[in-house]
């Protein structure tokens, strides 16, 4: 019962980490990353469809990005979508290629990037915690219903905080990692 409390635990304290690389992965650091267009939505016959899925995006030079079509028709719907997304980017189109140059970062921006990085990952920090909350309850009821021992509680709940620990850890890392992207020059 005690271990796949602590299985749910970790595998929930593992999506918020994956969470937190999906909101570091669009908080664009000056250079050219095809991931930073991974949230832009393409109006495709009618049905809103992730960039990715209908054309190839590459990173031409460190400070461009390409991205080809896999239908020639699409170019100016991929061009606007781009545009109107809060990414900031202004794509031009070359016939066939869009190429999407990323504008160089002012002291001003890379701050408010830091900003931003932060609170994203105090909502992983948040995020882990409430887990651990969630485990610690569980727990606290197994001991209730007197289906573990007040030893077993202490164990398991020493368990779920050195998880907690751990996973925190991991989202200062990421974040230091980031800050350190986002400042460099």
């Amino acid at each position: 019962m005690i271990t796949e409390i602590r299985k749910d635990t970790e595998n929930r304290m593992k999506k918020s980490i994956e969470s937190l690389h999906v909101a570091f992965n669009k908080i664009r650091t000056g250079r050219a990353h095809p991931s930073i267009l991974d949230s832009v939505m393409v109006n495709y016959y009618g049905q809103e469809t992730p960039l990715k899925q209908i054309a190839s995006v590459t990173a031409e030079d460190s400070r461009t990005l390409a991205v080809s079509p896999w239908e020639k028709n699409l170019v100016p719907v991929i061009e606007k979508a781009i545009m109107s997304s809060d990414l900031g980017l202004n794509p031009s189109s070359t016939g066939d290629l869009i190429r999407v140059p990323m504008p160089a970062l002012t002291e001003e921006t890379r701050k408010e990037m830091v900003k931003h990085a932060r609170n994203e990952a105090e909502h992983a920090r948040v995020a882990v915690r409430n887990v651990r909350r969630d485990a610690n309850n569980d727990i606290k009821e197994l001991l209730k219903e007197k289906e573990i021992s007040e030893d077993e509680e202490r164990k398991a709940m020493d368990d779920i905080q050195k998880l907690t620990d751990r996973y925190v850890a991991e989202v200062d890392r990421f974040l230091k990692e980031k800050e350190a992207d986002l400042m460099e020059i």
